[in-house]
């Protein structure tokens, strides 16, 4: 039995950031079908330097308006740190008790100009000013983070994230089982101990997941890739090749002990309902 197989079992969604009211009111639907379904929570990105601050905030206050848990990401970006207290501020004012502290991007063009500040140092930050208010997420990378040295060196900064005061940490999404098994495999050597959830991407659209992978660093394993391509002009085998493969991922990760599952539903509801009632969630 690993650690992880000992907390108690959390199942969440996550939307990105709506860039328009359209946008906005199609997040709310969505979050509306999947409401039914009792995740613990809805988590909500902040684009590259906080690029989509105020609709990650929007969504947030209306999310949180409708009765469910959210949690924003944050990251100080181009921010001063006067502007993420303010923030942060606000979201204890709308009841937000959780959030989801990364390091972030900077938005393309600013190049080397503004300092980036590392999620270790916003969960201190955080911390310092609001104390225990907040549950705090961190991010964790399976096969590593694309910007990382070494697999050392990237357990390294996820530790620091760790003993800065994070609660639990959600994983990059990944399709290979032993990557999250040998990762927390690796952090309990470390003393890690604080549950770790693994990020679940539906597959749905071959072009959008490559895309996706490539930015990220995501392995999409060769058998996986291949029968996409073969079904990337069969839109409905494609989905059922996906769901089926994603359903196995996750069956794998629960057996296996994962503390849970943080399903990226990209604003649709109905891959990750699919997936939901499959597996008897």
């Amino acid at each position: 039995m690993t650690l992880q197989s000992t907390f108690k079992k959390q199942f969440s969604c996550e939307f990105s950031a709506p860039k328009s009211e359209e946008a906005g009111a199609k997040l709310l639907s969505a979050h509306d079908r999947l409401a039914a379904l009792g995740p613990a929570y809805f988590s909500v990105t902040y684009g590259a330097g906080g690029s989509t601050k105020d609709g990650t905030k929007q969504a947030v206050v209306d999310i949180r308006a409708k009765g469910s848990d959210v949690a924003p990401h944050l990251s100080f970006g181009g921010d001063s740190a006067d502007k993420i207290e303010a923030l942060l501020s606000e979201y204890k004012n709308a009841n937000v008790t959780r959030v989801v502290a990364l390091r972030g991007d900077m938005p393309s063009g600013m190049g080397g100009s503004v300092r980036l500040t590392y999620a270790n140092e916003l969960v201190d930050f955080i911390r310092e000013k609001t104390g225990d208010h907040f549950h705090i997420e961190v991010a964790a990378y399976p096969e590593v983070h694309p910007d990382s040295r070494s697999v050392e060196s990237d357990l390294d900064f996820f530790k620091a994230k760790v003993d800065a005061g994070a609660n639990s940490a959600i994983t990059q999404y990944f399709y290979n089982p032993a990557a999250y098994f040998n990762f927390i495999d690796a952090c309990e050597k470390k003393g890690v101990s604080i549950p770790i959830i693994p990020g679940i991407m539906p597959i749905s659209n071959f072009q959008t997941l490559v895309r996706f992978s490539d930015m990220c660093g995501a392995d999409i394993p060769r058998w996986i890739r291949k029968n996409l391509e073969y079904y990337q002009d069969d839109k409905e085998s494609l989905k059922s090749f996906g769901h089926e493969v994603v359903l196995q991922l996750c069956q794998d990760l629960l057996t296996g002990g994962a503390p849970g599952l943080h399903f990226y539903t990209l604003n649709q509801s109905k891959p990750t309902i699919r997936l939901w009632r499959d597996l008897g969630l």
